[in-house]
């Protein structure tokens, strides 16, 4: 499927200098951000202790932080769970005895709110040398992925595109946190797994424009780098839009109808998708073009003197 004409030509190249501006303010932002406000870690990397309460009844929040606070389990955090009936109740400090601290809430709560107004849905803990051990393994999953990268796309395209595409995928990591920060979205493992899966994805897209791109170099090697890669994208650029497109429209409908459960995942992952696609067009490509001397075609074999005469 072509949603452009053919021969449509988009300068990309040419406006590089101002979607790189655009791309350093953003990752600036987002180290201010991660600097000032930090990311809100789950229980998944500081350990502690999180209920899941369903009440019958919507209930005042206040109602609830007055009740659990009578129970001094440190601090608490409550929030609503998708509707005012539901409700989270995180206690950072690790609690040992976890039955005991579920069995401690459901009593304040049914004491304040009348015995069988309210259900447990949810308890879980994670101990702080085991909130470290996760976050030190998260941190390595995700250094070691870019790692691999740098390597498999060293092997096929050589060095300046492995740069370029690492490049492009600390951007989109950078921004991602920074996007975290500042909606204050819990950092936990299922947010490693979305960040990991965004790197996949940039790293897809920013590969099939390469091969383009080493295609065409082949064909056209008296053409100017950027010539080619503008040439390369808008080639593409039909392929890119359909693959974000369809992505994006079923993360979407996780986002909106998948529940609470889901949402801060299907939320990261729609932010790195339109992030990754941006950095694939507009960071990864026009790097090659600010590379000395790379000419996109240095590895590529030269046309048979047959191939020539027939192109």
């Amino acid at each position: 499927m072509e949603f452009f004409r053919p021969g449509l030509n988009f300068d990309f190249v040419g406006k590089r200098k101002m979607f790189m501006g655009v791309s350093a303010a953003a990752i600036l932002l987002s180290f201010v951000l991660l600097a000032t406000r930090g990311l809100n870690y789950g229980i998944d990397f500081v350990g502690g202790t999180i209920v899941q309460v369903a009440f019958k009844e919507k209930k005042p929040i206040g109602d609830i932080r007055g009740a659990v606070s009578a129970l001094n389990l440190g601090d608490a955090l409550i929030q609503e769970f998708g509707s005012d009936r539901e409700f989270l109740i995180r206690v950072k400090e690790f609690r040992s005895d976890v039955e005991g601290v579920d069995k401690r809430i459901a009593g304040a709560l049914e004491k304040s709110f009348g015995k069988g107004s309210l259900e447990i849905r949810r308890t879980e803990s994670v101990g702080p040398q085991v909130g470290e051990d996760l976050k030190r393994k998260a941190m390595s999953s995700l250094i070691f992925a870019c790692i691999g990268i740098l390597i498999y796309v060293g092997l096929r395209f050589r060095f300046v595109p492995a740069a370029a595409s690492i490049v492009a995928l600390l951007h989109d990591v950078i921004i991602t946190m920074g996007i975290l920060s500042l909606t204050g979205k819990e950092f936990n493992l299922p947010i490693v797994a979305a960040v990991l899966t965004i790197i996949g994805y940039s790293i897809n897209d920013t590969i099939v424009i390469f091969d383009r791109i080493r295609e065409n170099t082949r064909l056209s090697r008296r053409s100017e780098l950027g010539e080619v890669i503008n040439s390369s994208i808008n080639q593409t650029l039909s392929r890119t839009i359909l693959t974000g497109g369809t992505t994006l429209l079923t993360l979407l409908a996780f986002f909106f109808l998948g529940g609470e459960v889901i949402a801060d995942f299907s939320f990261i992952l729609i932010v790195g998708i339109i992030i990754g696609t941006y950095s694939s067009i507009y960071v990864a490509s026009p790097i090659l073009v600010a590379f000395p001397g790379y000419s996109g075609g240095a590895a590529a074999p030269r046309r048979s003197k047959k191939a020539a005469a027939r192109a």
